[in-house]
């Protein structure tokens, strides 16, 4: 029970970075005309968010390994109901702008912080379930943001969400206060530019991070074209929307799952990843298919895939990082997610742009796929080698 409550206020934080970033950008759109004016100042507004994250996260992770997760855990909070309010108190569109871009820099500090201290607070054998609720936790943060902000932003405005983020972020951060234990840093080695270079480009580190980002640009293109490739098939704005539902939950309640399954040695982070990738590729395939079986099955299989490959690289990063630079870890993966999660719909829109939505699809199915099939096909090389080699 102890290691609950620890873990309690560090899933509400993975929650309130998730709510935050859609339950905004998924009414933006619906924003007055003064903020909003072209399709461009939305597309920058959009971005706000999460390009401070892009920048700061890995800033703030090696932040949190020298002075400590839970003072950078807790700043971030606070910054985040700080730039909230200032929103909420000012209720001016040109404030909105200030909000986004402090609330994007707080949750770059918060995010990564949370994600150490899941791995700190936690043994090794456990790591895939607590990486599994951590994710759980945020999915359902996804998944709720645009429903809830948009009941919000109808009943009071966008002023009435900014309040309601500004009382999340406190919360929270009262509940860490009680409940999360100091994890002072630990002693480190000094670490070279070069250092740095060869830990983030050794394999050990890579694998998960191009796996997570890879889920996460397939997660993005689902939530964002699903419902394009719906409305073209003359499917309505429910089935569409129910349609982006079920891919959301899918990948809530698999993650779970998937960590537990870790934890308990029925698979192995490197098999899981290949298989999730391979799954999520499948989605996008499906979403090749006219119709609304074409687009269900995508969300399923993009929403497995992805709550698959989550927990499992989240624990192999948490597995093979010293303690002492799980801040720094976390961080930059986070920074892979990030790209992954603008890289993905920019590069089925370009396609789709020059050919079809449906292309566009395909070459990111053939990309999520092109990962485990390399492995595989290098394997099968290798033990092949090894057999004629002579006794």
């Amino acid at each position: 029970m102890a290691t609950d409550r620890r873990m309690w206020p560090l899933y509400a934080a993975g929650f309130t970075t998730a709510f935050g970033a859609h339950a905004v950008a998924a009414n933006l759109g619906g924003f007055s005309a003064d903020a909003v004016k072209s399709l461009l100042t939305l597309g920058v507004l959009l971005a706000l968010y999460d390009g401070a994250e892009v920048v700061l996260k890995p800033v703030f992770g090696t932040i949190a390994d020298r002075i400590g997760a839970r003072p950078v855990l807790l700043g971030g909070l606070v910054s985040f109901a700080i730039a909230s309010g200032l929103y909420a108190v000012a209720d001016s569109p040109g404030w909105l702008w200030v909000a986004r871009l402090g609330q994007g820099a707080a949750a770059s500090a918060f995010s990564p912080a949370a994600s150490s201290l899941v791995a700190r607070l936690n043994p090794a054998a456990k790591h895939g379930r607590a990486f599994g609720s951590y994710g759980f936790y945020k999915s359902i943060g996804y998944t709720l943001g645009p429903l809830v902000g948009g009941a919000l932003v109808w009943l009071g405005g966008f002023r009435l969400l900014f309040v309601v983020m500004t009382v999340l972020a406190i919360s929270v951060a009262l509940w860490a206060l009680l409940a999360v234990p100091m994890t002072p840093p630990l002693p480190r080695t000094r670490q070279t530019v070069l250092d740095l270079a060869r830990r983030l480009t050794d394999p050990v580190f890579l694998r998960p991070t191009a796996a997570l980002a890879g889920a996460t640009a397939a997660l993005s293109v689902g939530v964002g074209f699903l419902p394009v490739t719906g409305a073209a098939a003359g499917l309505g704005t429910v089935a569409t929307g129910a349609a982006v539902s079920v891919l959301a939950a899918t990948a809530a309640l698999v993650q779970p799952r998937a960590g537990r399954a870790l934890d308990a040695g029925r698979i192995t982070a490197r098999g899981g990843l290949g298989i999730g990738l391979l799954v999520a590729a499948a989605g996008m395939g499906c979403a090749t298919l006219p119709g609304l079986l074409g687009v269900l099955l995508a969300a399923v299989l993009i929403g497995a895939g992805t709550g698959l490959i989550t927990p499992l690289g989240f624990s192999a990063l948490a597995s093979s990082t010293s303690p002492a630079r799980l801040g720094q870890t976390m961080g930059t993966a986070e920074l892979g997610r990030e790209l992954g999660d603008a890289g993905g719909p920019l590069l089925v829109a370009g396609v789709a742009t020059a050919a079809s939505l449906t292309y566009g699809y395909a070459v990111l199915a053939v990309l999520l796929a092109a990962g485990p099939a390399y492995y595989f096909c290098a394997t099968r090389s290798r033990g092949g080698q090894a057999n004629r080699e002579p006794n």
